[in-house]
């Protein structure tokens, strides 16, 4: 499904994952151009509701022209969902779903400053209605500050090298444009991978650092699983490793019993029991959805269900 000119990865596949219940209640917590939203709601009945949360105010804007009495479309970064839930009086819900990372309008709007691709300031804020600029904060971050954000969440091999570029380059003056740092990444970078712009990684990990993406992650899954009933589902698509590393661990630690104290005296039955029971395989973007949207591919989908 299109929504402008954003196309909602694995879309049939969530939806089916969720398995969505006609009067149940649902939580899209990254709502970006609707895509899974509107899906939803095609199977919501009039007594069912959805909940989508988006960081981004032209999210939030965009969202207006659904119209429709069983959506409520909040502005919020979705490490608020408990928060969120409680304003609307919401104790429990039948599912959430997490569609991680930027999306193609950020990607592809020149002055959210997320891509190389055009030379425009250097913002990338997920939420541009608060916070610092990503030219704000390599104006004032410390060398080894810069070069670990690079390593940790670029996996930068030349992370030293760029981060030492950047500090002697804003001496002479400020590091505001996106084209900018394009080429002084470039410069700092010895090697290039095939087919891969020498600064992607740095504007990947700026990206995620700036806006706290993993963060936000560790922050949100612990509450969908307070919130979710018995039988609700938590689906999660990743688009980067540190995220799936996140996602893979809980999930995996909260599918497991908890860990008791050695030779405790209890009877099996009064074992506890897992919080979730984990559903199928990893699923991927198929042949045909990677043809018409090449920025599925590194698109990894897992689920739960609340026992």
């Amino acid at each position: 499904m299109t929504s402008g000119s954003h196309l909602s990865v694995l879309l049939s596949e969530a939806i089916a994952a969720l398995a969505v219940k006609p009067a149940g209640c649902y939580v899209d917590a990254t709502f970006g151009r609707g895509g899974h939203s509107r899906a939803i709601l095609q199977r919501l009945s009039g007594a069912g509701r959805l909940l989508a949360l988006d960081r981004d105010p032209a999210a939030i804007e965009a969202g207006k022209e659904i119209v429709d009495p069983r959506l409520t479309l909040v502005h919020s970064a979705f490490g608020n969902l408990a928060q969120v839930l409680d304003a609307l009086q919401i104790d429990q819900v039948d599912g959430v779903l997490l569609d991680l990372g930027v999306s193609s309008p950020q990607l592809d709007t020149p002055e959210r400053g997320m891509s190389f691709r055009f030379d425009a300031p250097l913002d990338m804020r997920m939420d541009t209605s608060q916070g610092e600029t990503v030219a704000d904060w390599l104006a004032r971050a410390e060398q080894h500050e810069i070069e670990k954000v690079l390593r940790d969440y670029g996996e930068e091999r030349f992370a030293h090298a760029i981060a030492k570029t950047i500090v002697a380059t804003r001496r002479e003056l400020s590091i505001a444009r996106t084209g900018q740092l394009a080429t002084l990444v470039a410069q700092a970078v010895r090697t290039r991978e095939p087919g891969q712009h020498p600064a992607t990684r740095s504007f990947q990990a700026l990206r995620i650092h700036l806006n706290r993406e993993l963060e936000e992650l560790s922050l949100v899954l612990p509450q969908c699983l307070d919130r979710l009933a018995p039988g609700g589902r938590l689906v999660v698509i990743s688009f980067h490793s540190l995220e799936d590393r996140i996602v893979k661990r809980f999930l995996r630690d909260q599918s497991q019993p908890p860990k008791l104290p050695l030779r405790l005296p209890l009877r099996a039955a009064e074992l506890p029991q897992p919080k979730l029971r984990l559903l199928g395989k990893p699923a991927y973007a198929g042949e045909a959805e990677l043809a018409a949207n090449p920025r599925a591919r590194s698109a990894v989908m897992r689920v739960a269900e609340r026992r």
